[in-house]
């Protein structure tokens, strides 16, 4: 039955593939078929990394309703987007080169993660929970900051600010994709080490340290590894808020199985479908008038309010 389920994802995941790849490829399939499959690698680097940080992320937190994003990782790199425009304005990007950028956000992302998180683990045993309080305050704390900066900012060059607000695929910078590739894939190659543990977790806090599970250790090595893909699949892509949660969920929903190999894998099977096809979507319904990161934050926004209504009712 788990077989079943996992090669019927498989083969829909690589039916939409063929076919964004292959619709409409026209008299240049030479110049076209490259471009779609750089924007397809893109596609499955981000939906491996939020398949995996926000199934892991859920379950060091007991909760099917949160993701990664609550701490404020895309605060932050929308914040920085929004003060290096305010210091250089329209001249930004000659100022500071793309791949530059792309550095300086993963940086200082994974720095707020690094201080965030041994700031309150190295003192005492905290709770998860206030972590993640912690990490809300100072994620609404960055949304201020970056608000008022695009009010002091000129109009005109908001639209640099902007361009950061929505995740797009439309532009990505193979140089950027590759180095991303293989810090994803290195924190990917770590993280299968201790999935295992995660496993035993799903039986409680308590349970998992009875039968002799590092509890502390485990949830913030998972951290540090969810703050490593969050950072760059954000800083690569811009912010898809409610992806994680609806891929997540499908995939409980869809595998049953309590192995994270299991669910991970079906998450990201799930962000492939659903981002690939939300681009194609963009391209050839929508004529590149909207962003794939409004479809799927609508569609994921319903399913969370059906979350929500649904925990309420047990």
């Amino acid at each position: 039955m788990l077989k079943k389920r996992i090669f019927i994802l498989v083969g829909i995941t690589i039916s939409i593939v063929l076919v964004y790849l292959l619709t409409l490829v026209g008299n240049n399939p030479d110049y076209v078929i490259p471009k779609r499959a750089t924007r397809l690698a893109a596609m499955a680097l981000i939906a491996c990394s939020i398949g995996y940080s926000s199934v892991v992320f859920q379950t060091i937190t007991n909760n099917r309703i949160l993701t990664p994003s609550i701490m404020g990782f895309e605060a932050v790199f929308i914040l920085f987007q929004a003060f290096i425009v305010f210091l250089y304005g329209d001249k930004t990007f000659q100022v500071i080169e793309q791949q530059t950028n792309f550095l300086f956000s993963v940086v200082l992302m994974f720095g707020f993660a690094l201080i965030l998180y041994f700031a309150l683990f190295r003192k005492r045993q905290v709770h998860v929970y206030f972590l993640l309080l912690v990490g809300l305050i100072l994620g609404a704390v960055f949304k201020s900051m970056t608000s008022f900066l695009e009010l002091v900012i000129d109009p005109n060059e908001f639209a640099f600010v902007q361009r950061y607000l929505f995740a797009s695929f439309n532009n990505i910078n193979t140089n950027l994709l590759g180095i991303s590739a293989i810090a994803l894939f290195i924190s990917l190659l770590i993280g299968t080490r201790i999935l295992h543990k995660l496993d035993v977790l799903l039986l409680g806090k308590e349970q998992a340290i009875t039968l002799g599970i590092n509890y502390q250790r485990l949830v913030q090595i998972s951290l540090l590894l969810i703050a490593i893909q969050v950072s760059i699949s954000t800083a690569l892509v811009g912010p898809i808020t409610f992806l994680g949660i609806l891929i997540a969920n499908l995939s409980y929903e869809f595998i049953p199985s309590y192995k994270h190999r299991h669910t991970i894998l079906g998450a990201s099977l799930f962000g492939i479908i659903l981002v690939v096809g939300g681009q194609y979507l963009v391209e050839h319904l929508f004529n590149m008038n909207t962003t794939i990161s409004i479809l799927i934050n609508f569609v994921g926004g319903v399913y969370f309010i059906f979350l929500l209504l649904k925990s309420r009712r047990l």
